[in-house]
């Protein structure tokens, strides 16, 4: 067990499982962006950061089936930071309360050696989407998945990669899960990769998967990807591919859901 599960192990809520903790119809997501731990000073503009570090949670959000209303900041600055940095790094946060229709209405700020962000985005759904899946349902994938991965490795080894990137600027698609909420059972946000991720659906949901297709290490640890992990009965494939036609968006059905076996992460830890 790593050390990230074992702390969360310490603490016993019911609502704790899920991409965001629900309470009546509201959802609270909350996502921290560490430099030298989430990125590096040198991949991102001011602006790009803050942006991203709202996107993260928005997703969260999106992957329930939520509409984000709410956001809050905790932004440790550097302290050799110019007025000139903090009017940029506030116009990425400007710009993601644009683009996700959400506003900022409070938070923190300290003084630190190096850029730290922690935001909290309060969203509202009827039914939220939550990660327990049923047995004998397809599980499947939105978005062409691998190309973060591949930037980010890029990025490791000193290369550039273009700004249009979804590593950069992650790429997100509400309206597709908002049209295919009423078909599906289970689902998540593609944070840390499919293999981990369907780790936590297996755990929610105490079941297995039996593979239709092999994915790659590429495309199945691929953190940070941001499309939608899902599940759903068999009975809904031609109505989910229809609407993933008319709306332009790629799926891949690559496993099933099972009660046999244990289902084991292929992939590293992300954290810690």
């Amino acid at each position: 067990m790593s050390l990230e599960s074992y702390f969360i192990k310490q603490f016993k809520s019911k609502k704790i499982g899920d991409d965001g903790a629900v309470v009546e119809n509201r959802i609270y997501v909350q996502d921290a962006f560490f430099e030298s731990i989430h990125f590096k000073r040198e991949w991102f503009s001011l602006s790009e950061i803050a942006f991203k570090s709202v996107a993260v949670n928005i997703s969260d959000i999106y992957a329930m089936g939520g509409v984000p209303k709410y956001g809050l900041l905790t932004v440790a600055i550097p302290k050799d930071y110019s007025k000139a940095d903090l009017r940029e790094l506030a116009s990425g946060f400007h710009k993601a309360e644009k683009e996700f229709n959400f506003e900022i209405i409070g938070g923190d700020t300290i003084s630190n050696s190096k850029l730290d962000i922690s935001v909290t985005v309060v969203g509202e759904a009827k039914k939220p989407i939550k990660r327990k899946a049923k047995v004998d349902e397809f599980v499947a994938y939105s978005g062409n998945v691998g190309e973060v991965g591949r930037d980010l490795q890029k990025l490791l080894k000193g290369g550039k990669i273009k700004r249009s990137s979804r590593f950069i600027k992650p790429q997100l698609n509400p309206k597709f899960i908002y049209k295919i909420a009423p078909l599906i059972t289970a689902g998540m946000d593609i944070s840390d990769g499919i293999y981990t991720d369907l780790s936590r659906i297996a755990k929610e949901s105490r079941l297995n998967f039996k593979f239709l297709k092999n994915l790659s290490k590429s495309i199945g640890c691929s953190g940070e990807e941001y499309g939608f992990l899902f599940t759903f009965p068999k009975r809904n494939i031609r109505e989910i591919e229809a609407i993933a036609r008319g709306m332009g968006v790629d799926i891949t059905i690559f496993a099933e859901t099972t009660k046999r076996g244990l289902y084991r992460d292929k992939c590293k830890p992300h954290h810690f």
